[in-house]
């Protein structure tokens, strides 16, 4: 078995390949070559904590595999990340435990390059003017990611830490060089931009439909649970919506889920999946005036699709440590 670090992830990931391997991914999510169960979680009692398992099937590239991971909102601000796991590999020939890679760091570039998809597919083409809510790891890789795929000019930030929001701006200063603040309510941040993203940990809105201008697209990132939300129920209704799978749209995140239960929406109100617009089978922005909103939710096939590029360069380049797990008969046994 194949044992691949933070550090090897990061490096035989960009994020600009990332972006065409999460395009191919929903695709061929759209063509239905992948079996994608809704992920199992479990939370732990009388805290805020849960453990997450995620199979999947996925056709091309043929891959096997789960992510394993737990989420532990408490780590913001110290030196642990939020979400912590495991992407396991299988061999698709024989079924053994073919590589063990660092989950964090698939999770995060594989998420922003997701955004970046769904980006590219709905957000205005002028659009430069980003807006990010939140300031951690995910808040970095959605400027990186954002302007990979717009010509993003500006950037404004709120965050609850408004330090972490100074360091963000500082960091898309220098590296993008973009004119780049920490704003002092979010609704500052918000006013006139072009694309805004939530990347938080919130369980309440942080985002608020009267804030947003016409022609806004919204990536909406953080909110994944019933009982979590980024962003409140006018954002919703305003918005033509579009997520990266139904099944989990309408189950999962409580962005989507409360304004369902509330009847302020039906189930129709998912106009279609992004791999539908990637493949040509479903209609995205149709006017400049539109606001566009892409719930966010991370796919278990979206962790193996990268999973596997970053595999197959190890295996081309000597990358990572070989261990022996087991799953071959020996003569001992």
């Amino acid at each position: 078995m194949l044992i691949l670090t933070q550090a090897d992830v990061e490096r035989l990931l960009p994020m600009r390949d990332c972006i065409e391997i999460m395009s191919s991914t929903l695709a061929t999510l759209a063509r239905g070559d992948a079996v994608l169960p809704l992920r199992t979680v479990i939370r732990i009692p009388q805290t805020r904590d849960a453990f997450g398992v995620m199979p999947a099937y996925l056709g091309a590239p043929k891959t096997i595999g789960a992510k394993i991971v737990t989420v532990f909102p408490g780590n913001h601000g110290t030196e642990l990340d939020s979400h912590q796991g495991a992407v396991l590999l299988f061999d698709r020939g024989n079924g053994r435990l073919a590589a063990l890679l660092d989950a964090t760091p698939i999770t995060t570039i594989r998420t922003a390059a997701v955004s970046a998809v769904a980006t590219r597919l709905l957000a205005r083409e002028d659009a430069s003017a980003l807006a990010i809510i939140g300031s951690g790891v995910q808040a970095r890789a959605h400027v990186e990611a954002m302007c990979a795929v717009r010509p993003i000019a500006s950037l404004r930030v709120w965050s609850r830490n408004s330090e972490h929001a100074r360091e963000l701006a500082a960091f898309a200063r220098d590296r993008f060089h973009l004119d780049a603040s920490a704003s002092p309510t979010g609704a500052d941040a918000v006013r006139d931009a072009h694309i805004v993203c939530t990347v938080t940990s919130s369980t309440e809105p942080v985002l608020f439909g009267d804030w947003l201008a016409p022609g806004t697209h919204v990536n909406a990132v953080g909110a994944c649970t019933p009982n979590a939300r980024e962003i409140d129920s006018a954002v919703v209704v305003r918005s033509r919506l579009y997520a990266d799978r139904r099944e989990s749209a309408l189950k999962e995140p409580g962005d989507i889920v409360v304004p369902l239960h509330n009847g302020e929406i039906g189930p129709e109100h998912v106009v279609a999946e992004v791999g539908d617009l990637v493949i040509g089978r479903g209609v995205g922005r149709r006017d400049d005036q539109e606001i566009t909103l892409f719930e966010s939710l991370g796919l278990a096939i979206e962790d193996l699709a990268a999973a596997a590029h970053v595999y197959e360069h190890a295996e081309r380049t000597g990358a990572g440590v070989r261990i022996e797990l087991g799953g071959a008969r020996h003569a001992s046994h």
